[in-house]
This record gives C-alpha cells, sequence and structure tokens, in this order.
C-alpha cells in the first residue's frame, strides 16, 4: 500500500512538474521597438508637420515686431546724433521697455508652444498605447513589451519583434481614418 501511495505521489508530481513547463511555454509574449514607432508612424510625422505650421504662424507676427524694433533701433543710432543727448535718452529707455515686452512675448509664445507640444506628443503617445494594447489582445500576446530610447527591454530575440505589423496596421487605420475625415470634409463643402 505504501508502494503505491508513493508511486501514485511520484506521478503526481511529474505531472505537475510537467504542467508548470507547459504553462510557462504557453505565454505569448512581444516586443515593440518605440523609437520605430516614433520615427515611421505617419500620424506622428503629420501631426509634426501641423504643428511646425502653427508655430510658424503663431511666430510671425511677432517676428515682425522685432524686425520693426530691430529697424527702430538702427534709426535711434543715427536720430540721436542729430537731436541730441536729452531725447536720446529719453528714446533709449523706449526702447529698452519694447525689448523687455519683445523678451517676455518671445517667452510666453515659447512656454505656449511647448505646453501645446507637451499635450500633442501625450495624445498620440496615448493612442498608440490603446492600439497597442488592443491589438495585443487580439492577436493573443500576454505580454507585449517596448524597447528603443526607453530601453525596457535589453535583449530579446528578433522573432518577438513586431514592431513592423504593429506599425503597419497602426498606418492603415491612420490612413482609413484619414480618407474619412477627407470624405466628411468635402460632403460639408458641398453643404
Amino acid at each position: 500500500m505504501k508502494k503505491i501511495v508513493l508511486i501514485l505521489g511520484v506521478a503526481l508530481s511529474i505531472l505537475a512538474c510537467n504542467k508548470t513547463e507547459t504553462d510557462s511555454k504557453e505565454f505569448k509574449t512581444a516586443y515593440i521597438n518605440t523609437a520605430e514607432i516614433i520615427d515611421k508612424y505617419e500620424k506622428f510625422k503629420d501631426e509634426d508637420d501641423k504643428f511646425k505650421v502653427k508655430s510658424e504662424e503663431l511666430g510671425r507676427p511677432l517676428e515682425a515686431k522685432v524686425r520693426a524694433f530691430q529697424n527702430e533701433a538702427q534709426n535711434f543710432q543715427q536720430s540721436a546724433r542729430v537731436k541730441g543727448p536729452q531725447w536720446a535718452q529719453q528714446k533709449g529707455a523706449e526702447l529698452q521697455q519694447r525689448e523687455q515686452e519683445l523678451g517676455m512675448e518671445q517667452n510666453a509664445l515659447i512656454q505656449q508652444l511647448q505646453q501645446e507640444g507637451a499635450v500633442l506628443k501625450d495624445t498620440l503617445i496615448s493612442e498608440v498605447k490603446k492600439f497597442i494594447k488592443d491589438y495585443g489582445k487580439k492577436k493573443g500576446y500576454d505580454y507585449v513589451y517596448g524597447t528603443g530610447d526607453a530601453a525596457t527591454i535589453l535583449y530579446a530575440k528578433d522573432n518577438y519583434d513586431i514592431t513592423k505589423e504593429v506599425l503597419k496596421e497602426l498606418n492603415e487605420t491612420y490612413k482609413a481614418t484619414k480618407k474619412d475625415d477627407k470624405v466628411a470634409t468635402k460632403e460639408e463643402v458641398k453643404k
């Protein structure tokens, strides 16, 4: 009887060990090169281009003010000789005040652009994370890791890299929504 219990115990422990091995082999993992996603995802590129255009548009009025200020400063040097030291002192103080105001306006514009850029970047990254989460669920992955600039993975076999697959689907999804937006815009124009 003791031999049967012993044999049964050994058999159960062997089965338990085999089950653990098969469970660990059933995990489906992959990784994505996040730097490559950022470089090659078309929406990132398009939004970056739009942001650059917006930055230039917001900066044009300030650039015009700076050019006008520079012209006035050059004229000041020439006029100071003719109009005398009292006028030069008064006008110099005015120019100095305007220079400070332009500097503050420039700093405010830079801060506004940095904030808007950070919000845009965070929004895009959140969209990509959500997409990857949905992609991982759809493809049956237990884990999808990120690698790239953040280097959350130091080594992985290349066959676990799904970056190109995810990038392809991301770009296809973006192109489809872009086409839908264009169709919707054309229909609104017709009305």
